[in-house]
């Protein structure tokens, strides 16, 4: 509870969250509430100790004091229905009925997701008005787990991006500051998790879409193993880089939420057989003697020298764990070629037949990348394909020796909210 407690105080007092105070201060039970972790939470709901009315109406509450800033939840239902919600679920406590590890709790789930009842834009002007027919596998088990569905949270268009920002929902801004950017491109459900506005929640990831917000709020933004969590619907399930994973205040929050998101489905089968109750136990464990890699530059990426000089400053909280931490780094040699080729691929697979009939709606990053992919030949594609393989085998043979490895989640400072990507700073190249 310290450290949520500690996000707290900050956030009432740097310069871009001031607008809190502006507002007035939230009572203190609605800051017990919203910075409270998940998984207590949610055990309070369960022993009756706290209602899902309670806990709603807080949320409501914290949402009314930060989202006009931040505009984080997008697509949301009336206040009086998300209450309409929280009744019923505390009416299946009171009837015995079981419930799920997440009931009682607000959610809003990110706009690449597929939500019956709810917009599906993803960020661009072209599906403003969609409406999906099902859930996604995600959204289905994230509901199952009792969470309560009250909108959804903003994303840059497709995803594309580590700036949220889409001319359908607008710009998303960070809580801790309101002149710079939440990240992306679960930024918006990041800014939300930070501001006390949910008290965890989805993204997903490319190259960096739930790790970079993470970063950018001082959240847990965590992307899990290719393979863990189903992302169906997927038109491209064997393709081996995006992710589905949580976000939340605490690792342990992370791996609660984690439990209720994995395991194999038979709708995607790309999905690993796996155990998901091993996440919601305890994280408990002895690290005398574990071998860490201490790679912040993982050999060969430029990196800010600030955010080099934190990462460096916690150096002996691993060594005072006991872990043995060592300098070295796997070798990444054509790691950037073959990921950019790859995604270019992907992109122009996905959006390219959309580029002719709605090219003015397409941001200029969009169109570059869509157009980059039309231009790759298919010597190119299996090359890249090929190298892929060779990273993957160079990465197992490097895990075998460290089991264990610190790197950046993000290599620069945060951009200010109207740049379009993530500055480059220090040499950094921040493409996107």
């Amino acid at each position: 509870m310290e450290s949520d407690l500690t996000r707290r105080g900050f956030l009432a007092l740097v310069p871009g969250a001031a607008v809190a105070g502006a507002l007035g201060a939230a009572d203190a039970r609605t800051d017990d509430i919203c910075y409270q972790s998940l998984r207590e939470l949610a055990r309070l709901i369960r022993t009756r100790k706290l209602s899902a009315r309670e806990v709603m109406s807080a949320h409501l509450q914290q949402i009314r004091r930060w989202n006009p800033h931040v505009n984080a939840i997008v697509a949301k239902l009336d206040d009086a229905a998300c209450l309409a919600l929280a009744d019923a679920a505390d009416a299946r406590m009171s009837r015995g009925e079981p419930v799920g590890a997440l009931h009682g709790l607000p959610w809003a789930f990110k706009d690449l997701e597929p939500v019956t009842g709810f917009p599906w834009s993803r960020g661009s002007p072209i599906f403003r008005d969609d409406r999906p027919a099902a859930d996604s596998v995600l959204v289905e088990r994230i509901v199952k787990a009792g969470a309560l569905t009250i909108g959804k949270t903003n994303t840059p268009q497709f995803g594309m991006g580590s700036h949220t920002y889409n001319g359908v929902y607008g710009t998303t801004f960070n809580p801790y500051d309101l002149t710079k950017s939440a990240g992306g491109s679960s930024g918006g459900a990041a800014a939300s998790v930070a501001a006390g506005m949910l008290p965890g929640a989805d993204g997903s990831d490319l190259g960096g879409s739930l790790r970079n917000p993470g970063n950018f709020n001082n959240v847990v933004g965590f992307r899990p193993t290719v393979g863990l969590v189903p992302m169906a619907p997927n038109a491209l399930p064997f393709l081996g880089f995006a992710v589905k994973g949580p976000i939340a205040r605490s690792v342990s929050d992370a791996a609660y939420l984690l439990a209720a998101m994995a395991g194999a489905d038979a709708r995607d089968p790309a999905c690993t057989p796996s155990d998901p109750t091993v996440f919601s136990g305890s994280l408990e464990r002895s690290f005398k003697g574990v071998r860490v890699a201490w790679c912040p530059d993982l050999g060969a990426v430029p990196l800010d020298h600030r955010v080099r000089g934190v990462l460096e400053s916690q150096r002996q909280t691993f060594e005072a764990q006991g872990c043995i931490v060592e300098d070295a780094h796997p070798d990444l040699t054509a790691a950037d070629e073959v990921f950019l080729t790859m995604r270019a691929f992907r992109t122009w697979t996905l959006l390219g037949p959309l580029l002719p009939a709605h090219r003015k709606d397409f941001k200029p990053e969009a169109i570059q990348e869509i157009e980059d992919g039309a231009r790759l030949s298919a010597a190119q594609v299996s090359n890249a394909m090929l190298r892929h393989g060779e990273i993957l085998e160079k990465m197992r043979r490097f895990q075998e020796n460290y089991p264990r490895r610190v790197a950046v989640g993000k290599r620069f400072r945060e951009c200010d909210w109207n740049c379009e990507a993530p500055a480059a700073g220090a040499g950094v190249n921040a493409q996107l």
